[in-house]
């Protein structure tokens, strides 16, 4: 029943930081317990532990090696991995594909010493216009585009982070219950690419 308070109450203050255009980086705010963590990875030297890594120092985390001492003193924050696939999202009048929206999920848990076992969990959308033409610079793009939306990715988790801390502070009756605000679902958009968007013909 705690843990099903807590989820509620995170997800309430991840939905209220989203829509209020809270942003982690550089925050003064970050919680004493949360100061300190280990990241735990099955890939440590993947693409996504190293994005994950940056934002969390870019948010004042400092992260310590990992070891049976440490564990029992400090939250540990361990990654899942990602999962990704696309979607054809519009057509050429000949039927063949002109753009996809890609995805990408990210699911991990932060392990808080004494408290528990907490799922994170966040996905974000990216559209893609179809460069079959190119096929070199569309491999090129689409590893940049990789490469945005695991930083987006990581942006979420740490405010995830954040709001499991306020989430316990509010069972504990330390701090008052936030406000839901909704949210847009995370979309990576870009000049370039909505240019591209006005050639696509969905049946004009």
């Amino acid at each position: 029943m705690r843990h099903f308070l807590l989820y509620l109450m995170m997800a309430t203050a991840v939905l209220s930081t989203a829509g209020c255009g809270f942003h982690t980086r550089g925050n003064t705010k970050i919680p004493k317990e949360m100061k300190t963590m280990i990241l735990n990875s099955g890939d440590p030297y993947g693409p996504l532990a190293r994005a994950v890594r940056q934002q969390l120092r870019l948010s004042g985390i400092k992260l310590v090696e990992d070891s049976a001492t440490q564990r029992v003193n400090v939250p540990t924050l361990r990654l899942e991995g990602e999962n990704n696939h696309r979607d054809t999202a519009s057509v050429f009048l000949d039927g063949s594909r002109a753009e996809y929206q890609l995805v990408m999920t990210v699911n991990g848990q932060i392990l808080i010493p004494g408290k528990g076992i907490y799922p994170l969990h966040t996905t974000v959308y990216r559209a893609y216009f179809d460069n079959s033409g190119n096929p070199l610079a569309a491999d090129s793009e689409q590893d940049l585009i990789s490469q945005e939306m695991r930083q987006r990715a990581s942006e979420q988790l740490v405010r995830q982070l954040l709001a499991v801390h306020a989430a316990e502070q509010q069972i504990s009756g330390h701090a008052p219950t936030a406000q839901p605000t909704l949210a847009q679902p995370e979309v990576i958009t870009s000049s370039s690419e909505q240019s591209s968007n006005a050639g696509v013909a969905l049946g004009n």
